[in-house]
């Protein structure tokens, strides 16, 4: 499997695929995470997925491998996740017979005729059938074999994979016959991102906004709100008016405090304007600037560079939108 490949298409289904599109590719995804070892991004992009699209979480499982291979594998891991709770409870031991029957079925060139209806496999049953490698690396529980067969598919199939119930324990264990390691991280951190970019979250109010950045960081409380008075009292030692959207800011709440990757956003008193520059954070990464009558807000990152946002509120949606994506 070419990784960057396979993350190139995945972000494109994602970004611009139809619904049918992009669940399909979430499902193998997350998939090919859960049976790489990796169950916990798998968890956080299906979990992502849902609160997102709202959609059933079996619009990730298109079919009955696909829901045996995510039986096996809650039941090697232990524990269901709670977006679980919504797939049908399935009878393991018959799940494992028919998975054995699957495996051991001989396949056709005329194998999904007609869209895999009854007439297509009827159909496929006149065609010359054959071994199929695949599942019978499976069937011998020979993983090395199984991945030097699927590493050279664009979409590994994790499913024949998963759902044997004899090697569920291993994959859930760490096996990771494909050798991704991190690289199932970086994925599902990719894959988030462009699920929030094609589903941008209602950051509601200011006080709805400010209330999720603190939920999200994991607690702490914000200042009280200042007064029209205090600002006005700061834009008078300022010698400026400062833009709309931050003065709405400062009415709901006088500063921020820190986070681990974001600045204390400074109160009223504590403003400072130097050359026409507002400073607004400890330490003074984030500011304001006036290009004629329009206001920007810089963010200065000394590893990433520096960001202009048209808007003070624009900073804080990006904070809480990359807050929500390593939720």
């Amino acid at each position: 499997m070419d990784r960057d490949a396979y993350l190139e298409d995945a972000i494109r289904d994602v970004l611009s695929g139809d619904d049918a599109t992009l669940d399909d590719r979430i499902g193998h995804a997350a998939l090919l995470f859960a049976a790489s070892g990796d169950l916990a991004e798998a968890d956080r992009l299906v979990t992502h997925w849902h609160a997102l699209t709202e959609r059933p979480v079996t619009a990730l499982v298109p079919g009955a491998v696909q829901a045996r291979a995510w039986a096996m594998l809650f039941e090697a891991r232990g524990t269901h996740p709670e977006w679980a709770a919504a797939m049908i409870p399935l009878d393991l031991d018959a799940e494992e017979r028919a998975h054995d029957d699957y495996l051991a079925r001989r396949v056709s060139d005329l194998d999904g005729l007609l869209g895999g209806s009854p007439i297509g496999e009827v159909v496929s049953q006149l065609g010359p059938s054959r071994p199929d490698r695949l599942r019978e690396a499976v069937a011998r529980g020979d993983l090395k074999s199984w991945a030097e067969i699927a590493s050279r598919q664009s979409r590994p199939d994790v499913a024949v994979l998963a759902a044997s119930r004899r090697l569920a324990p291993r994959l859930a264990g760490g096996a990771d016959p494909l050798g991704l390691g991190d690289w199932s991280g970086l994925c599902a951190g990719a894959l988030v991102a462009a699920l929030y970019e094609r589903y941008p979250p209602d950051t509601g109010s200011w006080r709805d906004m400010v209330d999720g950045i603190l939920r999200l960081r994991g607690g702490g409380t914000a200042p009280p709100a200042a007064s029209p008075r205090t600002i006005g009292a700061a834009e008078a030692r300022l010698g400026l008016r400062l833009p709309d959207d931050y003065r709405d800011f400062l009415r709901t709440c006088d500063g921020l405090p820190a986070d681990v990757v974001f600045p204390r956003l400074l109160g009223t008193a504590e403003l400072r304007a130097e050359g026409g520059v507002v400073v607004i954070s400890d330490p003074a990464v984030v500011l304001l600037t006036a290009a004629g009558e329009q206001w920007r807000t810089v963010e200065i990152d000394p590893a990433l560079g520096t960001t202009v946002h048209p808007t003070f509120r624009a900073l804080l949606e990006r904070h809480l939108l990359l807050l929500a994506q390593s939720a």
